[in-house]
């Protein structure tokens, strides 16, 4: 006797839930081509027409336009029938805004701060410039960070300090002026710059390499790395930092510790929607 194969029974369910899966991962791929061109709208400078929109983000034209009709609806791009051009809307910019209402530079920070000073074994810093000077938000600090490298003030001038040279070489010229006449240049060590060439020549150097470095300049015995925070106008609004003694940062360290405190700060400016200038 020949046993006859029956058939496979499929449950109804069982095709409604592939269903609502298939539909759920074109949702999610859908909003993520959206994203995607609404980021390449904000990092253009000038609207973009649907064909180069389509090439950058590797759409068909079609799609690419039905994405952008729907952002259109809710005003986060919005379209020039007279250049047929596009660019962001409106309402991308409220959300924007939202975010910058909300954000906090020392909560951001913290995490990095904290990882900064376990990759380096040496006090980590947060500061901003406040009236001329350089004021101190965070530090974190642990066991093994000897107290001799804790800066004795929560604030310092901008010119002896390897985050107030990271914070001036972000600056327009005209703003760094102001501030020396105002603040002056008091030698406190031995090897402060207090002679504006040799500032200047300072603050290209820290410019060129990303990092700025205190050799003793505030507190003899001390020494500091330093890397700028910008905001979304790729302007300079604050630092992070090592310090440590020169007899744990010695010279063959530095260049190691600048990178690593530059990448730190680099990833603070990314995490506060900011951008580093080109």
């Amino acid at each position: 006797m020949t046993m006859q194969s029956q058939p496979a029974t499929i449950r109804p369910e069982a095709t409604t839930e592939k269903s609502e899966r298939a539909e759920k991962g074109q949702v999610v791929q859908s909003l993520s081509r959206a994203l995607n061109i609404l980021t390449i709208l904000g990092a253009g400078e000038v609207p973009m027409s649907l064909t180069e929109l389509a090439e950058s983000a590797g759409l068909s034209p079609s799609t690419a336009h039905r994405l952008l009709t729907t952002l259109q609806q809710d005003r986060y791009v919005r379209f020039d029938q007279a250049t047929r051009r596009w660019s962001v809307g409106v309402q991308a910019y409220m959300t924007g805004v939202t975010f910058l209402k909300t954000r906090s530079l020392v909560d951001i920070a913290k995490p990095r701060l904290r990882r900064l000073m376990e990759e380096s074994s040496e006090l980590a810093s947060l500061a901003v410039e406040d009236n001329g000077e350089a004021i101190y938000l965070a530090r974190v600090g642990g066991p093994r960070v000897a107290q001799a490298a804790l800066p004795t003030s929560e604030r310092t001038l901008l010119h002896c300090s390897a985050v107030g040279k990271a914070l001036l070489a972000g600056m327009p010229e005209a703003r760094v002026q102001t501030i020396l006449q105002q603040r002056g240049m008091r030698q406190f060590t031995r090897t402060t710059l207090s002679s504006l060439p040799a500032l200047r020549d300072e603050l290209t150097l820290t410019r060129n390499r990303g990092y700025a470095v205190d050799q003793e300049e505030r507190v003899a015995g001390m020494r500091c790395v330093a890397a700028p925070l910008y905001d979304e106008n790729a302007r300079v609004i604050g630092a992070l930092s090592v310090s440590g003694t020169n007899r744990r940062i010695e010279d063959t360290r530095v260049r190691a510790l600048g990178e690593m405190v530059k990448r730190a700060a680099a990833a603070v400016t990314t995490e506060i929607g900011g951008r580093v200038p080109a």
